[in-house]
This record gives C-alpha cells, structure tokens and sequence, in this order.
C-alpha cells in the first residue's frame, strides 16, 4: 500500500508528535513542522490499512442501521435516567449534565466529573446510549482506556468492541443520512 493510492492529506502544525486520523474516506496526516511524513506513513500503513477495511465495512453495514427518531425532551429524559442508574451501581458521583454538539465523540466526561453527551446520540437506540453513559462514567474509577477500564466494562457489557463497533456504524449513518458537519470524524490515534 502506497500513500500515494489513497486519499490524503498532510498537515504541519506546533505538536510535539505526529498523529493519524482518519475521516471519512480520507487520511490526515497531522505532523510536526518538518517532519517527514514518509516515515510516519511507512511505520504505521499496517494499521491504517486494518483501519480503512474497519471503516469501509462500516459504512456498507450503517445502510442496515434505522436511525432513532425521538423529541430531544424524550432523550435528556432517557439520558438522565441511564445516569442516575450508572450512577447507582458504580456508586459515585457526577456533577453536572451537559448536552452540546461535539466534533469527535459521542460523550466526554471531564476532571471535574462534568458529562457532556453528543446531541446526536438522540438518534441512537436504547442500548447504546445506556453503553454510552456507563463507559463515560466509568471513567471516575478508571481515567484512561486502560486494561482495568475495560475489564471493569467487561462485567457490564461483555460485547463491549460489538457495541464500540456499533458506535462506529451509527456514526457513518449520521454522516450519511443527516449530513451532519459534526458526524464526520472517525478515527484518531496516537
């Protein structure tokens, strides 16, 4: 697999490290001022091919997908229930509640245990918004997506990469059905 064969594109930014992303059906590549992108590209091609056949199979299996349709009153209802229920078992504590639109991800969950959720999660089912709140939550025990994160979320959710993959899907379908400027971002690694 050569660079050259797949959509691109190479930006040059002040980071200290160059990173990937993947949007739809495009590669970023986002480097430090005079880095050579060559080097980045050859040491992981294996990992954007692997993540280009993810991202196409997505795409085919998100024409399967219905989209949710529900009033945005019913959802921050819904939403506030599954928190108070994650919040319950996991026996913690969050402070505040915020839906706003977001780029990149379905939810984050701050330092100052404040959750935002994506505004476009209202069109996801049931079962991926209770996934959504739980695994954001989660992160009071466990900050980062480490080995004990997952294994904490495995007790939960035993199908947990179904479910990631799901999100993936759904995303792909939001891009596509509502053409949302912010259902576009796919995939970003380090």
């Amino acid at each position: 697999m050569e660079l050259h064969n797949i959509p691109h594109k190479i930006s040059f930014r002040k980071i200290k490290y160059p990173r990937i992303e993947l949007t739809t059906g495009e590669l970023h590549l986002i480097l430090p001022q005079n880095y050579r992108h060559e080097e980045v590209f050859q040491k992981h091609k294996n990992w954007v091919k692997k993540k280009l056949e993810f991202i196409e199979q997505c795409q085919k299996q998100s024409a399967k997908k219905d989209l949710v349709q529900r009033e945005e009153d019913d959802f921050k209802g819904l939403v506030l229930t599954l928190i108070m229920q994650a919040v319950d078992e996991l026996k913690v504590r969050i402070n505040n509640v915020y839906f706003k639109s977001m780029k990149t991800k379905w939810a984050s969950f701050s330092a100052n245990k404040n959750l935002v959720i994506n505004k476009l999660a209202r069109y996801l089912p049931d079962y991926l918004l209770k996934y959504i709140v739980f695994h954001e939550i989660m992160h009071i025990k466990q900050k980062r997506h480490n080995e004990k994160f997952w294994e904490i979320v495995n007790k939960k959710f035993s199908n947990f990469q179904d479910l990631e993959k799901d999100l993936f899907i759904y995303w792909f379908k939001l891009a596509s059905e509502l053409r949302h400027p912010y259902a576009l971002k796919i995939i970003e690694v380090q």
